[in-house]
């Protein structure tokens, strides 16, 4: 695949991804708004966000098992326009059931995008260069956090909720069409050894079984998990916190909260990606060593950014603790793309999908809300829930430098035998 052509597939991917980011987004920043027109407890807050995550996590298996069968970016397209159509109809919710089931369909159709997204980013880009690219994509995530946040509130304060969502949804129709006009890459293109093919029949129940005997995959699967229940947990909270602790407006919340996001993801992302594509040259640690850094000073700064009495001591120590976390971003799905076979590249990404989000954040903004009624302190709830996690996401990311070396050179043997359906043996304990 030419080179200025991949260039222009990862533009359209990043388009895509910030898309996908601004969408989950705007129901954050329109949070405080929809809390006051339906009565909504804390608890029912954080359900809205865990009914688009718990489908999302869910519907990640039919769709990571169909883009390693199939035409990827057809996958890609679909998915765009389902949440786009459902991101629509969010816009005329009547009622809190309405609210969960459209925000549910949103799930539905982003769950299409991240595992054939990666995996055909995995087929454009080499192994030396893939943790930059992956970090340009994941740097879709911050602006459209951002943009959620803060376009999402301003125009939720003068035109209405309603309109922040109408507003959102027309730029993913057309990003649709660019999906489905993209070239599909052959799976393997990448790669310095063994085969190109089109597609392969390894993607099954059996497969996902298998993809998680390699150590280093299971490893950062869990140490993402961790790190979802904390991310999800403090950004979906983040304009409610603040508007309850430094008594902002809700659109000033929103902007702050998206400004913060914004710089620390986009400085995370991009510092993670080149950072460990210069460790890489080295040794195949460098995505797990930028990964397990980033997890230890988030968990430090997490704690004191919730502790912090006023929001000019808040905002750069949760800035610091974003970019911190951002930094895993690039590296992970790089390794990821690494240590699995190009024909199972979309299932390993499905599990990392699947198991964070189901055991992960699809809960934690719910939890978090119980801990809030419980104790009548949101400040309680995250301080209790944050640091912990972050610690055990850097332990689990500590245990996987042991077998990465590995898994990396055995995935690259067995691609390069030929045996496209095959999953790497893992490394024994």
């Amino acid at each position: 695949m030419p080179k200025g052509y991949a260039r222009y597939a990862l533009a359209v991917m990043v388009g895509i991804n910030f898309l996908n980011y601004m969408d989950r987004y705007v129901p954050t920043a329109v949070s405080p708004i929809l809390q006051k027109e339906f009565h909504l407890s804390d608890f029912m807050v954080g359900v809205v966000a865990s009914s688009f995550l718990i489908v999302y996590a869910v519907f990640a298996l039919p769709f990571g098992y169909w883009a390693d069968r199939s035409i990827r970016r057809n996958v890609v397209g679909i998915g765009v326009t389902i949440w786009s159509l459902a991101t629509l109809l969010t816009g005329f919710a009547q009622n809190i059931t309405h609210l969960i089931a459209s925000r549910a369909v949103v799930g539905i159709g982003e769950a299409s995008y991240y595992p054939a997204g990666t995996s055909l980013l995995g087929d454009y880009f080499p192994k030396h260069t893939r943790g930059r690219a992956m970090s340009i994509w994941g740097a879709g995530t911050a602006f459209g956090i951002a943009v959620g946040f803060i376009g999402g509130g301003i125009i939720a304060e003068k035109f209405g909720w309603r309109y922040a969502f109408f507003v959102t949804a027309i730029p993913g129709l057309i990003f649709a069409v660019l999906a489905f006009t993209l070239k599909e890459p052959l799976r393997g293109a990448a790669e310095e050894r063994g085969p190109r093919v089109a597609t392969a029949n390894a993607s099954s129940l059996k497969a996902f079984r298998q993809l998680l005997r390699i150590r280093t995959l299971a490893l950062t699967i869990a140490a993402q998990t961790f790190l979802f229940w904390v991310l999800a947990a403090d950004v979906s909270w983040l304009p409610i916190f603040m508007v309850r602790q430094f008594h902002l407006s809700p659109s000033g919340a929103s902007s702050l909260s998206g400004g913060v996001v914004v710089a620390g993801g986009l400085i995370g992302t991009l510092t993670g990606g080149w950072v460990a594509d210069h460790r890489g040259k080295k040794s195949a640690k460098g995505n797990v060593e930028v990964a397990l850094v980033g997890f230890l000073v988030g968990a430090i700064g997490v704690g004191v950014a919730v502790l912090s009495p006023v929001y000019i001591l808040f905002i750069p120590f949760f800035l610091i603790s974003v970019i911190a976390l951002y930094l895993y971003s690039g590296p992970f799905t790089a390794l990821g793309q690494n240590i699995v076979p190009p024909s199972l590249r979309a299932s390993a990404v499905t599990l990392g999908l699947f198991i964070p989000h189901l055991l992960g954040d699809s809960w934690s903004t719910a939890a978090v809300g119980i801990l809030s009624d419980t104790f009548h302190s949101l400040q309680l709830a995250l301080l209790i829930t944050g640091t912990p996690m972050l610690l055990i996401a850097a332990l689990l990311a500590y245990l996987a430098l042991k077998s990465v070396e590995h898994d990396t050179k055995a995935m690259e043997d067995t691609w390069a035998a030929g045996r496209i359906d095959a999953v790497p043996v893992a490394v024994a304990d």
